[in-house]
């Protein structure tokens, strides 16, 4: 079936089925945040060991009291225990019926609990369950431990910079979220929405901002996103990429090259962008020197998922280094995809 006809006809309404409640919290003291005077970002350092440790989850599609979203649930918190991530990344498709306040509530509860910091790029779907765009985002800004920072002026809500510096204080990585909102609202287009104009110009504005600090030198950067951009489809028609990793269905990106892409390849900065959206891939692909990477499925059944176990994916990071290391947890199997970049997709 269709993976979008599919999602056009759950039903979305929540069973009579509750999903129990998450575990109780573990003594973690959050990693230092800091936000640097005179900016709107936040600000990681290392920790003693010199790493930073990203989890990415996707794609949850969470409905409170549905027994059906105990798979999301049970996989969040086995991967929050097994891996204790300094920061969570959720690219959006959060939850996936009203009443939106309470499945938020419920989701983002054992990451709270255990003082985890955490930000959101929102999904395509989580402005339509009785909730505009900026309420959900609002609303999840409310809560603590999200460091997300608004943007305003731009297209979309969850755009947005965290920066990663050594203990002298310099900026080694940056991390760019950006809104890849919903469907396009020019009746002209009928497509997924792109990344428009003043996004690009806000992204390339921030990463000069990051070059002038370093010398002239790009700081290097991750991106993440809900929706994957077009390159995808280029990538997988050109021979010379490199993949590892699931593809299971075709990528579902914006039918309009927004160019973000080429603007990433012009800055110089941006070595990886992350995505989720489509629930059976959960790839690495190596295309004209970057990674287009997808999540692993956070999911449950609600809507389709054919890979074997909902997971997370991480992103670790070590002090003084330009490389990262990237692998899937899937639910009670273990680590798969273990991969350092660039070196083990030369």
């Amino acid at each position: 079936m269709n993976r979008r006809h599919f999602i056009q006809g759950m039903a979305m309404t929540a069973a009579a089925a509750a999903c129990p409640a998450s575990a109780g919290a573990f003594a973690k003291e959050a990693p230092q945040v800091q936000t640097p005077q005179g900016s709107s970002f936040h600000n990681f350092t290392f920790n003693a060991q010199g790493k930073f440790r990203i989890m990415q989850i996707t794609d949850t599609h969470y409905i409170a009291g549905d027994a059906r979203s105990k798979r999301a649930m049970d996989n969040l918190i086995q991967m929050l225990d097994t891996e204790k991530p300094d920061l969570v990344i959720h690219t959006g498709d959060i939850i996936f019926a009203k009443p939106a306040e309470r499945s938020f509530d419920e989701l983002f509860a054992p990451i709270i609990e255990r003082k985890i910091p955490f930000a959101v790029a929102l999904g395509n779907h989580d402005e339509e369950f009785g909730m505009s765009r900026m309420e959900v985002y609002n609303y999840l800004r409310s809560k603590p431990y999200c460091i997300n920072t608004p943007e305003k002026g731009i297209h979309g809500a969850s755009n947005d910079v965290i920066t990663l510096s050594s203990t002298d204080g310099k900026k080694q990585w940056i991390f760019y979220l950006l809104d890849t909102m919903n469907r396009s609202k020019d009746i002209k287009i009928n497509a997924y929405d792109y990344l428009h104009f003043d996004q690009i110009q806000w992204y390339r504005e921030q990463s000069q901002h990051f070059r002038r600090e370093n010398g002239g030198t790009p700081v290097p950067a991750l991106a993440f996103m809900h929706i994957p951009v077009f390159e995808h489809l280029t990538a997988l028609a050109d021979s010379k990429r490199k993949i590892k990793g699931n593809l299971q269905e075709n990528p579902c990106p914006s039918l309009i090259n927004s160019g973000m892409f080429s603007q990433m390849q012009e800055m110089g900065d941006v070595m990886a962008l992350f995505s989720g959206h489509d629930h059976d891939n959960d790839y690495v692909m190596k295309w004209q020197d970057k990674y287009l990477i997808y999540g692993r499925y956070s999911g449950c059944n609600t809507v389709y998922n054919n890979l074997e176990g909902s997971g997370c994916r991480m992103i670790e990071l070590t002090q003084g280094q330009t490389s990262f290391r990237t692998y899937v947890r899937v639910f009670d199997k273990g680590i798969e995809q273990d991969m350092t970049l660039p070196k083990d997709m030369k």
